[in-house]
């Protein structure tokens, strides 16, 4: 198993300071200043950093292709919302447009693409009969298939031919 440390003993810079019980028997102004440099240096940036170098690096032309609409969006919306809303505005934009291509895809598919008596392929849609419970209207309400030959019909009866 690897060292954390890769075999150099670890070291603390905080010092005898690190402990409360040192900080109140006392600080030296030079510790205090110390201190309060080495409490700065521990808080981060918040927010993400945009190093164009990186991003050039870690997406493909391909990738980056395909993302240039919505970052050209987020671009121009930054100076107006700020960049956590531009990029929140960006990325649901790109779900919703997701979502909503795949939503006309499959409706053209199901309208156009059915399949009956004319095609061998296509997606088969079947319907089942409405529930009819004892009480209800019309019950019991039998089937409005017929005859045998209604069964497996897949529209032929229906067609204008």
């Amino acid at each position: 198993m690897a060292s954390e440390t890769g075999g150099v003993k670890p070291m603390t810079i905080a010092g005898r300071m690190v402990r409360e019980r040192e900080r109140l028997v006392g600080m030296s102004d030079q510790e205090r200043a110390w201190r309060k440099q080495w409490l700065k240096d521990l808080e981060l940036h918040h927010g993400p950093r945009q190093v164009p170098a990186l991003e050039k690096e870690l997406m493909n032309p391909i990738k980056r292709a395909y993302r240039a609409p919505l970052d050209a969006v987020h671009k121009a919306l930054t100076p107006v919302l700020g960049f956590q809303r531009a990029w929140t505005v960006r990325f649901w934009t790109g779900k919703v447009a997701l979502f909503s291509t795949f939503v006309l895809a499959a409706h053209y598919y199901f309208k156009y693409n059915r399949n009956d008596w004319t095609r061998k392929g296509g997606w088969r849609v079947i319907t089942s009969r409405k529930a009819c419970n004892p009480g209800d209207e019309g019950f019991p309400r039998l089937s409005d298939r017929t005859q045998p030959s209604d069964y497996a019909a897949r529209g032929f009866k229906q067609s204008p031919i």
